[in-house]
């Protein structure tokens, strides 16, 4: 049987030890020779690759491990990259929260301003490990979950439009685990999922058992009342930031404006986004709630494990999360045909949609990636909200290409978390200041 060879881009992210556990947990299901570790960021990555080191040594001796900042090192003899890149790292998305804030506009990673700003920043990082792979192992496919997806999906499909790239994110997949959890079922994978939307910007139309039973009446029952809240878990949340118990709850305010469907929870952010300012705080964002938790969490186990020379009683855990990377890697391996919902050029996925869009959607994924699940007309509402968002990160590629003030203003302005063009204008000039040494230069 075939062991597989990866390299994790983005070596030195918080996320890494977890996807590393969670690639452990699963090697019967998906059998490993070697495992890279590349990012430019050597100091950073050091620290995450000696804890690792460790951990693999102790629980899979066999697998080959390297952790470099060269690139034909990193990229030679690899059948998958895994890329989660963070080009800032944490400062510049505190950056990405805090300068909205200041003019009372949405402060998020992906969403509005500092989701323009991030995407202007992850383009070039995307696209440089893209043209690595394809230089030192031309078969091997890179699985993208990068923010913000939708905008680095579209720079990719614009730029680089024969590559194997694949771009995923595992937002849906914990709404599932919840929407699963709430009526009663182990996993998500009890269920067949009918979706449609961009990537932070979707909407489920259909859910079902594996026998075909209707679940949609039961969850929207229980969305209706907990958003995406699970009852018990008041008492165990101390897995989940405050922020995000609120994002749950929130879905039950989303979920109202169009019952039919159930919302992605990002849908908040610019449906209310006058109660996102009011819930924030200016001086301490989600960026300083990470810096704080998980980043001292997770760099305070790897110094410790290394220190120790062993893993005993880390508190390292595994992202089950991930787990959906390690489906998707097996469906084109083994040519599965998993179902999975991925961001693909729309091609008429979506019939009454631009064809050149990237859209999240269902798709049955094989040795030749993925085929997308035709999804029909789409509603009004959602189609004017879809062409909005969508023109937002065209607006964006074309101005990274380009070089161009003018179109990043547009993008700015068209954004529903933008209240008007002088604001959108205040803003792309605070984030040109902030964002010197990674954006292009814009005339």
């Amino acid at each position: 049987m075939k062991k597989f060879s990866i390299v994790v881009a983005g070596g030195g992210s918080t996320f890494t030890p977890g996807i590393v556990l969670m690639l452990l947990d699963n090697l019967d299901r998906f059998p490993i020779r070697q495992i890279k570790f590349y990012d430019n960021n050597e100091e950073r990555q050091k620290q995450v690759a000696d804890a690792c080191e460790i951990l693999l040594k102790e629980k899979a001796p066999e697998i080959n491990f390297v952790a470099t900042t060269d690139p034909e090192t990193a990229f030679t003899d690899v059948d998958f990259v895994m890329a989660h890149i963070r080009v800032g790292l944490y400062a510049m998305r505190e950056k990405d929260e805090k300068i909205p804030l200041k003019y009372g506009v949405v402060g998020q990673e992906t969403c509005g301003p500092g989701g323009i700003a991030y995407g202007m920043r992850s383009i070039g990082g995307v696209l440089e490990i893209l043209d690595y792979m394809e230089k030192y192992s031309p078969d091997a496919w890179m699985l993208n979950y990068s923010n913000p997806a939708a905008i680095v999906a579209e720079a990719t499909r614009k730029l680089r439009p024969n590559s194997k790239i694949i771009n995923i994110c595992d937002m849906p997949v914990g709404i599932e685990e919840r929407m699963a959890r709430a009526v009663g079922l182990n996993s998500r994978k009890d269920m067949v999922v009918r979706y449609y939307g961009l990537n932070h910007f979707g909407w489920w139309t259909d859910i079902r058992d594996k026998e075909g039973n209707d679940l949609m009446p039961k969850i929207k029952e229980h969305v209706a009342q907990y958003g995406y809240s699970l009852q018990n878990e008041i008492e165990e949340s101390q897995h989940l930031d405050e922020s995000w118990m609120h994002t749950f709850a929130k879905a039950r305010e989303v979920y109202a404006v169009d019952p039919d469907t159930l919302p992605n929870t990002y849908l908040k952010y610019y449906f209310y986004p006058q109660d996102e300012v009011a819930h924030s705080n200016p001086d301490y964002t989600r960026a300083n709630e990470v810096m704080a938790g998980r980043e001292k969490h997770v760099f305070g186990e790897c110094n410790a494990i290394a220190a120790r020379g062993n893993t005993e009683g880390t508190t390292l855990e595994i992202d089950e999360h991930a787990s959906y990377i390690v489906d998707l890697a097996r469906a084109i391996a083994y040519n599965t045909h998993e179902r999975m919902l991925l961001i693909v050029p729309n091609n008429g996925a979506i019939v009454n949609f631009d064809e050149t869009a990237m859209v999240e959607v269902p798709c049955i994924v094989g040795s030749n990636g993925p085929e997308p699940l035709t999804q029909g007309k789409i509603p009004q509402f959602q189609k004017g909200l879809m062409e909005q968002q969508v023109s937002v990160e065209k607006l964006v590629v074309e101005a990274w290409v380009e070089g161009s003030y003018q179109k990043l203003w547009q993008a700015l302005t068209l954004s529903r978390i933008v209240p008007n063009a002088r604001v959108a204008k205040q803003l792309l000039d605070d984030l040109i200041e902030a964002n010197q040494e990674f954006w292009p230069e814009l005339n």
